[in-house]
């Protein structure tokens, strides 16, 4: 598939001075690291994903370009962005070989068989996924107060909203054809918020754990409980507000029901998202 090389991505890691890391803010939250650790591994597998939605939309020629040339890209330098955090905060986290076991068993969960059957729909699911990260990644940058982290995700944040916008669009365009109408979308919607159980955020977490504190990499209570915290942690800072905004975007409600839909969804995201 072709590919072009002349994007000019956003911003760079490579300009970022990671000499300037607060090292002793940084390393005075362990489960804030745990977490930025997951993020990178779930970021670093976005090639994976990449190439089966470019797939399901072989014959766009625009999305397609879109996702191999700009969103992919993208995304993968998150995942360098935060593993380069990473290694400048703790350099002897085995980050290689916690990314290697997370994958094998990550790109097991994903299949094309789990996409919508309709494109518009797909795109919808999409919506969701970076409601998700834009607001997880807001609220990491408003529970540190490490000055070079905040900028990686002042950025990736940005990054997120901006593919959101990229995605709507897609939707607008496909469900002009499929004339998917409000129930449908709410469903997609909703499928893809109850799927997002953090899932991927579970698996990426164990593989953390697992090579942070190896000798309990069996304790699955350990484990869980650890995970909660660091959930936690997060749930602290979600801006609900925005995350409801992107999520009814799809939905082109009239105003006068907008209210009565925001509360319901606000608490299910809030316990799915960051349970």
């Amino acid at each position: 598939m072709h590919t072009d090389s002349s994007h000019v991505m956003p911003w760079r890691i490579e300009d970022i001075d990671l000499s300037r890391i607060d090292r002793s803010k940084a390393v005075s939250n362990e489960h804030l690291l745990l977490l930025l650790c997951a993020c990178s591994f779930i970021e670093s597998g976005t090639d994976l994903y990449t190439s089966n939605l470019s797939s399901y939309f072989n014959d766009d020629p625009e999305i397609s370009a879109w996702l191999i040339n700009e969103w992919e890209p993208e995304e993968m330098q998150h995942g360098r962005a935060l593993k380069s955090y990473i290694h400048h905060v703790w350099p002897e986290f085995d980050w290689d070989t916690a990314f290697k076991n997370f994958f094998a068993e990550y790109s097991l969960t994903c299949s094309m068989e789990d996409f919508e059957k309709k494109r518009a729909l797909e795109m919808v699911a999409r919506c969701v996924v970076e409601t998700g990260t834009a607001t997880l990644y807001r609220a990491i940058n408003q529970c540190s107060d490490e000055p070079v982290l905040k900028q990686i995700t002042d950025n990736i944040r940005t990054d997120e909203v901006r593919h959101y916008k990229h995605f709507f669009r897609f939707f607008k365009k496909y469900n002009k054809i499929e004339s998917n109408g409000r129930m449908a979308v709410l469903g997609a919607l909703l499928r893809r918020v109850l799927e997002m159980k953090n899932e991927d955020s579970e698996i990426a977490l164990r593989h953390v754990f697992a090579i942070r504190y190896p000798d309990r990499a069996r304790d699955s209570a350990y484990n869980r409980d650890l995970s909660a915290r660091v959930n936690k942690l997060v749930k602290r800072n979600l801006s609900a507000d925005m995350c409801i905004k992107m999520l009814l975007k799809p939905l082109d409600l009239p105003a006068r029901i907008q209210p009565g839909v925001h509360y319901p969804l606000a608490k299910i995201t809030q316990h799915v998202f960051f349970r």
